[in-house]
């Protein structure tokens, strides 16, 4: 065989170390419930954490960094969203970990480095022992370019963890993604042991009605209660400590007020007498841009007072509207440089601003704005985006009740109906990950779950 193709099949292949490793340290200030998780994740050595926003990823994943680090006296990478470093980095300093802050490929010994998605192509994986995506469902919103590339990092890197809330929204088949990066089944494989194509079934429905999706793939019959327990192989879904046996005390989540505002606009589709409802993606997004005055002056109204606000939109028009009709307001663009970005963010953590206007494709992963809690928001057919930037503010810490005001109009309608059906097949896939996580058939009682692993079924 040629040389040249045997290395070419050689860097297609995942690492085969499928294991970890007896945890060195585990320090006082996890709570018992992260103790759990973090001692499973070490021993696993591949592993993702699917924990709601507020229950310490950062605390949990900068532990598993330490315990690579001490295993294996070599470098362990934290990859983030953009902003997220520097919060990271506080949360470092606050426990006692040595953190350094990369931007180049540069790299500072054993300890904990951290950077942005956009720059991991500047590293080189062979350098590190160990790496953790934080916010990993992120990966997906970003070019295949990039999710290319963090595949590729993570295929040669010995320990490897994914640290997110929300692991695949409403298209189960996204799991694939977090699969195929920690070195298990690749999302093609996955998708041949549990689903079938229903492209050409158009008659076929799922007894769910849940499971429908782009690609038009839906369960094998018989298969969908071992696709999750192969989930539970390889990562853990928690919404609160009391969903693996601990207790949830000092992490209840306040009152969460959402209010729906449908403002009336005078523009209709291409000079019609009267409005509808916008049907198709053409349609709706010319209602978003015929009604962007009316929405914006109402997001202007529901803000003008002298608390902290965030308001998340989605064009760039909307955004440059909002911060000239919202005195002492400060916006985060796109094309924004990095910098910029971090600074505005800081300012408005620290209070120096008082409004944040942005998009949740810039600022609705991994940020932790509990001094906030009032939000507006434009709907999208994003359930992911709507979740993560109400978890900004409504996480376990928040000491208020949370208002969400979403502004819409009546030509939207099927955007806000999406949404909430979309709002429902993720609560039904957590439902089906927990169930399986304290299913006492694939794992031990949960009194003993602190010493023993989760037995792989046979069929795997």
């Amino acid at each position: 065989m040629n040389t040249n193709y045997e290395d070419f099949l050689k860097s297609k292949q995942h690492s085969t170390i499928n294991s970890g490793f007896e945890p060195i340290n585990i320090p006082n200030h996890l709570f018992d419930f992260q103790k759990f998780i973090v001692e499973r994740a070490i021993r696993k050595g591949r592993y993702a954490i699917f924990a709601d926003c507020g229950l310490g990823k950062t605390p949990m994943i900068l532990c598993i960094a330490d315990n690579v680090i001490k295993k294996e006296n070599k470098a362990f990478l934290i990859v983030t969203p953009l902003a997220v470093a520097k919060q990271m980095q506080r949360e470092a300093d606050k426990f006692g970990y040595e953190m350094k802050r990369s931007k180049e490929g540069e790299t500072f010994g054993p300890v904990i480095h951290v950077t942005n998605y956009e720059r991991l192509h500047h590293f080189d994986p062979n350098d590190f022992a160990g790496v953790a995506c934080d916010e990993s469902s992120a990966i997906k919103a970003m070019t295949g370019k990039t999710r290319k590339l963090v595949t590729a990092f993570f295929r040669k890197v010995k320990y490897r963890f994914l640290c997110t809330a929300t692991p695949a929204p409403n298209d189960y088949i996204e799991l694939g993604t977090s699969s195929e990066a920690l070195g298990h089944l690749g999302q093609r494989d996955m998708l041949n042991v549990f689903f079938k194509s229903t492209t050409n079934l158009s008659h076929v429905f799922h007894k769910q009605g849940d499971f429908w999706n782009k690609q038009k793939w839906m369960f094998k019959p018989h298969a969908e209660k071992r696709f999750w327990q192969w989930v539970c192989s390889w990562g853990m879904a928690i919404r609160k400590p009391s969903d693996i046996g601990f207790s949830d005390e000092r992490f209840a989540l306040p009152c969460l007020n959402v209010n729906q505002h449908v403002v009336k606009s005078e523009n209709t589709f291409g000079g019609e007498l009267f409005s509808r409802v916008a049907v198709t993606l053409q349609e709706q997004r010319q209602e978003r841009r015929n009604s962007m005055d009316e929405r914006c002056a109402k997001v202007a109204e529901l803000v003008n007072h002298d608390k902290p606000a965030i308001v998340w939109g989605h064009l760039n028009d909307e955004c440059d509207q909002l911060e000239k009709s919202i005195p002492g307001s400060v916006q985060v663009k796109g094309s924004d440089k990095d910098d910029h970005k971090e600074d505005t963010f800081e300012a408005f953590s620290n209070g120096q601003a008082r409004v944040l206007i942005t998009k949740p494709s810039i600022a609705g992963f991994g940020m932790n704005w509990q001094h906030c809690h009032h939000m507006t928001f434009f709907p999208s057919h994003s359930f992911e985006q709507y979740y993560q930037g109400v978890r900004r503010c409504w996480r376990f810490g928040q000491e208020h009740t949370v208002n969400v005001d979403i502004v819409t109009t009546e030509g939207e309608a099927g955007v806000t109906g999406n949404l909430k059906r979309k709002t429902d097949q993720a609560s039904l896939m957590m439902d089906a990950l927990v169930a399986q996580m304290n299913n006492p058939i694939y794992q031990n009682k949960i009194s003993k779950l602190h010493t023993e692993n989760l037995e792989t079924p046979s069929w795997l």
